[in-house]
Order: structure tokens, then C-alpha cells, then sequence
């Protein structure tokens, strides 16, 4: 069994090729941080005695992706989790940031979603896991292309999982909707959480073996959950409201 994960070398990609190593997972692991995934890759193999492949790439060019998809076959779970946020008012966020954010967000979960779907639909089984967050169900002031994004990813997965449904497919799609982790997307997205984060390797556990029971939508943490249930029965102006606040609030932190 091989499971490809984008977004290796750190946070919660890393942690969740750790997971999948201990169940005995082939690995291909892919992120623009080489280093990492060489550290990452020699942590494994001592533990675990598996086969592990690296490949350094960045995966907001369109090319990349495509070639990722040639180079690795055979891939029985796919963990689309490559990405990264930012912070700030709109109109003086850098717009080269935003733009590779959504090639990296949303294009290049497009794209191998689509090709390592197609390949499992044919082979009649596989899993592909999209790394979402709770972001993903409201809007986001203050980190307005970030939570997009996420949005992208909730939408498109719920629409093909439906497909996948009417289609009697035994290929299945999750998506993993955590709230804050103690990663390093915070130093990235330039952002420092005044609420509690949640452990990345629990948070990788629980998606992998939400993941083996079916679940599509994993949400790790009660308070997350609640979140969830809130951003659904409350107005978007509202959830707005309180959503510039705690965004505000990190942006003050920062400084």
C-alpha cells in the first residue's frame, strides 16, 4: 500500500506520514522544504522499515503537479495537505503571496485530486484525504484569501463526493477541517493565535483513523465541532463579525 503526502516536511503533513509509516504505509512524501523531507525520511525508515521515496517540488506551478502525478503511480491514499494562509487587511496583503496561495491551495489540490481520482476510479478503490479547515465554512476578514481557499476545497469535495455516491464508487473522499494547530503555518501566515491550538500529531491520528472509518467530514476538537454547527445555523454577517475580532486580535498580538 503507497500513500502520497504533499506538505511533508512540516506540521501536520509530516505528522501524518508518521501515522501512516507506523501502519506500514509506502511512502511518497513531496514538499519545497528539502531538507525536511530528508530529515523526515531518515526518521521513518530507522523506525519503521518501509519504502520511502522524496521528491522536492513546488507544487503552486501547474507543471509540477502534473509531472508529480506521471512520476508517482499506484497511489492508494492521496493526502492533499500542501498549503499555507496570511494575515492582514485585503488591500495591503502582497498580491504575489495571494496568488501563489491559491496555485498552491486550491490549484494543485485540483489537479492531483482529479488525475489520482480518475486513476482510482478505474482501479475500483482508494482514498484521497483534502486537508481543509474550519475556515472552510464561513468567512474569514482579515485573512479573506485563506479562508477562500479552504472553501474551495470543502465545496468541491462535498460536490464529489456526491458523484462518488451516485457512481456506487468504493473510492472515497474526506476532508480534514481542523481548527488552530501548533504548526508552523502561524509564522507563515504571519498570525499568532490567542485560543488554544491543538496538538498536530492527535490532530494527524484522528484524521488518519477517521479516515479508515469512512467519515467525510473529520473535525477534530468539541470546541471545533461547535464552530462548525454555529457557522451553519448562524448568519455570514454575524459569523463575519466575530471572525474580523479574533483576526483583528492576532494582527494586534503580531505587533
Amino acid at each position: 500500500m503507497k500513500a502520497l503526502v504533499t506538505g511533508a516536511s512540516s506540521g501536520i503533513g509530516r505528522d501524518i506520514a508518521r501515522v501512516l509509516a507506523s501502519k506500514g504505509y509506502d511512502l511518497v512524501l513531496v514538499a519545497r522544504n528539502q531538507q525536511g523531507l530528508k530529515q523526515l525520511a531518515e526518521e521513518l525508515k530507522t523506525k519503521e522499515g518501509i519504502a520511502i521515496e522524496t521528491i522536492a517540488m513546488d507544487l503552486s506551478i501547474i507543471e509540477n503537479c502534473k509531472q508529480l502525478h506521471q512520476k508517482v503511480q499506484d497511489v492508494d491514499i492521496l493526502i492533499n495537505n500542501a498549503g499555507f494562509g496570511d494575515c492582514g487587511n485585503f488591500t495591503k496583503t502582497s498580491l504575489e503571496k495571494e496568488i501563489s496561495m491559491i496555485d498552491t491551495n486550491i490549484v494543485a489540490y485540483h489537479i492531483l485530486m482529479k488525475l489520482y481520482l480518475i486513476d482510482m476510479k478505474k482501479k475500483g478503490k482508494g482514498k484521497i484525504l483534502n486537508v481543509a479547515s474550519i475556515a472552510g465554512f464561513m468567512p474569514g476578514p482579515l485573512m479573506s484569501t485563506y479562508y477562500a481557499t479552504k472553501a474551495y476545497i470543502v465545496r468541491i469535495s462535498e460536490s464529489i463526493r456526491e458523484e462518488l455516491k451516485k457512481e456506487a464508487s468504493k473510492v472515497q473522499i474526506s476532508i480534514l477541517c481542523p481548527g488552530p494547530v501548533s504548526t508552523n503555518f502561524n509564522k507563515v501566515a504571519n498570525v499568532k493565535f490567542k485560543i488554544r491550538e491543538a496538538n498536530s500529531m492527535k490532530v494527524a491520528q484522528y484524521a488518519i483513523r477517521k479516515m479508515e472509518q469512512g467519515r467525510f467530514y473529520i473535525v477534530p476538537g468539541v470546541d471545533v465541532k461547535f464552530a462548525k454547527l454555529g457557522a451553519k445555523c448562524l448568519p455570514s454577517p454575524f459569523i463575519s463579525k466575530i471572525t474580523y475580532r479574533v483576526q483583528k486580535r492576532k494582527l494586534e498580538d503580531k505587533k
